[in-house]
């Protein structure tokens, strides 16, 4: 029992989207920082324009090898065990219905998942500052690539998704629609950060967004399969 993948790409793609004051909070500061590296005078739109988009070309890139490995370890675990399928979307839709909760600001017990992640991150931040201050393409692409292992509940929420895909490259894919979804709130933290910090101080966009990732959660709970079994 799997998500339908017609429905996948399009719904990771929208998960990205309500996700976006989410994703304001964890990375926007380094993405409004790219540009105040650079200095004002000819070219400077299209300089900001190439770092903003070479670093979450980077973030992107690192969510699709993450849904790799996971996808490398589920598939597996599918193969051995017949539940697995039926373990992976229950766990998968509470991580959406957390991810609402705490998008509409009832409950932030995601934060707890989030800890999962920090020991990679404690081992890769560091590395980040290497490429600070940023100057050209390179380097964004680099940092977004760190950036991407930062440790994130809207991320994990869409991983658990990411894990149900028949497939190693359908997961994938899902992460790079997923992250393609977040990239237009990414890109406007750089052009135009004050509408975006009103965006993500809004109440009503925030709970409307949470419901609606609640609802994608409870679509994802297998509860015909489990009363079949």
């Amino acid at each position: 029992m799997q998500p339908e993948l017609y429905l996948s790409y399009p719904s990771a793609f929208l998960i990205g989207l309500l996700g976006s004051t989410h994703c304001l909070g964890m990375c926007g500061g380094i993405s409004a920082s790219l540009s105040m590296a650079l200095p004002v005078g000819r070219g400077f739109r299209f300089r900001q324009t190439l770092l903003l988009l070479a670093f979450n070309f980077g973030r992107i890139a690192s969510y699709a090898l993450i849904a790799t490995l996971i996808a490398l370890l589920s598939t597996s675990a599918a193969s051995q065990w017949h539940g697995a399928g039926l373990a992976l979307m229950t766990l998968a839709g509470l991580l959406l219905i957390m991810m609402g909760l705490s998008m509409g600001q009832w409950w932030q017990g995601i934060r707890y998942i989030e800890r999962v992640g920090a020991p990679a991150w404690r081992f890769l931040s560091p590395l980040t500052r290497k490429f600070l201050p940023v100057h050209n393409g390179g380097q964004a692409l680099a940092l977004g690539a760190l950036w991407g292992w930062l440790p994130c509940g809207l991320v994990y929420s869409t991983l658990g998704w990411a894990a149900l895909q028949p497939t190693v490259s359908s997961a994938a894919l899902t992460m790079m629609f997923f992250g393609l979804g977040t990239l237009p709130s990414m890109l406007a933290t750089g052009f135009a950060a004050n509408w975006i910090r009103g965006l993500k101080s809004n109440q009503s966009f925030r709970k409307l967004s949470g419901l609606l990732l609640i609802l994608f959660g409870l679509w994802t709970l297998p509860f015909q399969a489990l009363l079949n079994h």
